[in-house]
């Protein structure tokens, strides 16, 4: 069952509730504006080119792109110089575009809940992979590059 607990399927569950609350419209909120469409679009675009970026990068310095696993390399070019999470923060804008082009208001709360199980269950414990393995290295890049943006 590990090989489940993976980033894509907890967004692919986030993405299936908010097509869910789109298609259910509920309290008839509606944020169903050109202006939020094209906004939509361009998150979800926006986030498919960070996810892009950053396995670029990583295979560039020949490391891993599966969370659990260690790290071969620390890397800190690339996409990595602006956020120490480019794939996580692709993942929410995504997640964030689709509620908007679904006009699924509701979903909007769903974001900063998947931020926060992505960080609970990925992104601590491979921060902290990453400071017993590069320490120093890590140091340095943690306290340069923010985890977000």
């Amino acid at each position: 069952m590990k090989w489940i607990d993976i980033p894509p399927v907890w967004l692919l569950a986030a993405v299936i509730a908010t097509w869910f609350i789109g298609q259910a419209q509920p309290f008839g909120l509606s944020l169903d504006f050109p202006i939020t469409q094209l906004l939509g679009g361009l998150l979800v675009g926006a986030g498919i080119i960070l996810m892009a970026l950053a396995a670029m990068e990583m295979r560039k310095q020949r490391t891993t792109i599966v969370p659990h696993k260690e790290a071969d390399s620390l890397v800190t070019s690339g996409i990595f110089k602006r956020t120490r999470n480019p794939i996580y923060l692709g993942d929410a804008a995504i997640l964030a575009g689709l509620a908007l082009r679904w006009d699924a208001v509701l979903a909007l709360f769903l974001v900063p809940i998947f931020i926060w199980i992505i960080e609970k269950r990925f992104i601590i414990p491979e921060e902290n992979m990453l400071r017993r393995k590069f320490r120093a290295d890590f140091a340095h890049y943690e306290q340069k590059t923010r985890r977000w943006v």
